[in-house]
């Protein structure tokens, strides 16, 4: 908002001034324009005597957004890749004016971020006014490896003793994280 005194830039009268009135005060998001919002004041002087001029007000918005983040899970897939969006990691973030866009410092993991991972959450609004969150996207490998067996033969020895080794059963099991 403003006043009357504010877009006032030295009104006057011989016998004074009576009154400062302003054709508007209020004003919101959708007065943020490229085009200036031109408003009227009008000087009552003491005797009745009006007279008015325009004025440009011109509404800015430099009010950054509310940015809020949540932490989020993601569940690597059978190639060892998992993904999340802007969206599961925003919070309800919010700006009187309206967001324009949510932006994720990184969205997509592998096996290398199995655990926790700092993830920026960018908020920009309609006005160009950009805050950030923080959040922790939590990274699990829960897909089970590929267990591939061989049948093996042993040879027993004069004892009557035998063995093999997991290697040899192995028949090449497989994981995209790799095996233990």
């Amino acid at each position: 908002s403003t006043t009357a005194s504010a877009v006032n830039n030295g009104s006057s009268d011989a016998c004074g001034i009576q009154s400062l009135t302003l054709s508007q005060t209020a004003f919101t998001c959708a007065n943020i324009a490229t085009n200036p919002n031109t408003v009227t004041l009008t000087v009552t002087d003491v005797n009745s005597n009006v007279n008015t001029c325009t004025a440009t007000v011109t509404v800015q918005d430099t009010v950054l957004p509310v940015a809020l983040c949540q932490p989020v899970t993601v569940q690597l897939d059978n190639t060892g890749n998992g993904s999340t969006t802007a969206s599961a990691v925003n919070n309800g973030s919010s700006d009187a004016c309206g967001i324009q866009t949510l932006s994720l410092s990184q969205t997509a993991f592998t096996c290398a971020n199995v655990g926790s991972n700092t993830v920026t959450l960018t908020v920009t609004d309609v006005n160009s006014n950009v805050n950030t969150c923080t959040a922790t996207v939590t990274v699990q490998d829960t897909v089970l490896p590929v267990a591939l067996c061989q049948p093996v033969t042993v040879q027993l020895d004069n004892t009557g003793n035998g063995s093999t080794t997991a290697s040899a059963v192995n028949n090449g099991s497989s994981d995209a994280c790799g095996i233990q």
